[in-house]
């Protein structure tokens, strides 16, 4: 399931977004006088995170927003448009928790290891988020800020702008992309029962039989499972033999992009491009 955002208003979305509005706290006749009001937009964003939470974002409705809150659905229109204006608003706030500085006092490169792992346990932590399409980015607060924080930590590279304009893309798709492996490993065996070593352990012996010849077949396949694997250690911290997988390959797979983010500092500093020219 893939959710498009900015698909509300662009005026009113932006203004609950940013605040900029005062429409975006509450209605006009709530705020002249009288008691509080009863709901406001936080806590209606807060009762949408909480509930894409716990059971993801497919139950996310403004109906079951409202029973969460004890209140109807129609009363929560008076403050969000609808499910589109709220799932942006619920994209931003959780990004709202994400660290906004990193310590560079030890350099560029630990502080980036930092900032991954930080993401990486958000998306894992709210694996709807990763449902929310890239294509079209929400714009908020928080999401401007998440990008800054990691610029501000890719400019201590010395780097020219267009070259961290590409690192800080790579970097931020492949976190999303390593964490929602493991969210969908996860997703796979509350909706099928089965879990990943069941599964692939029957369809492992299956193959063998159904192709004789597999390993003929795919030579360096085989000779990759069964000389690059990691054995099992028996501390999953809670988690399959996958997800431990997922964590060494994310480790390793950073490690190589930051290899490279070095390589191109020393590049630049020879006076070499920092990226390599078109094919010829």
């Amino acid at each position: 399931m893939v959710v498009f955002a900015g698909q509300g208003d662009p005026r009113r979305s932006l203004s609950l977004l940013w605040r900029a509005a005062d429409g975006a706290r509450e209605p006009a006749a709530r705020r002249a006088r009288g008691p509080k009001p009863a709901l406001s937009v936080a806590a209606i964003v807060d009762a949408g995170i909480a509930v894409a939470d716990a059971e993801g974002m497919a139950a996310l409705s403004m109906r079951t927003v409202g029973e969460r809150l004890g209140r109807t659905a129609m009363a929560l229109y008076t403050y969000v448009p609808g499910k589109t204006e709220l799932v942006d608003l619920m994209y931003d706030r959780a990004l709202g928790e994400l660290p906004t500085g990193y310590d560079l006092a030890a350099g560029w490169r630990p502080a980036v290891t930092s900032w991954a792992f930080d993401t990486w346990e958000f998306y894992l932590r709210h694996p709807w988020v990763l449902q929310v399409s890239q294509a079209r980015p929400v714009l908020g607060p928080n999401e401007y800020a998440s990008v800054e924080t990691l610029l501000r930590v890719l400019f201590a590279t010395g780097l020219e702008p267009a070259a961290l304009r590409r690192i800080t893309g790579l970097l931020f798709h492949f976190v999303r992309g390593a964490a929602q492996t493991v969210t969908e490993s996860r997703q796979a065996a509350a909706a099928t029962g089965v879990g990943d070593e069941e599964w692939w352990q029957t369809r492992a012996g299956l193959l063998t039989e159904v192709v004789p010849d597999f390993a003929e077949r795919f030579p360096l396949l085989v000779r990759l499972e069964t000389e690059g694997a990691t054995p099992p250690s028996g501390e999953e911290d809670g988690g399959s033999y996958l997800e431990r997988e997922a964590r060494i390959t994310f480790e390793e797979g950073l490690a190589v992009i930051l290899d490279g983010v070095q390589a191109a500092i020393a590049r630049q500093g020879a006076g070499e491009p920092s990226a390599p020219g078109p094919l010829e």
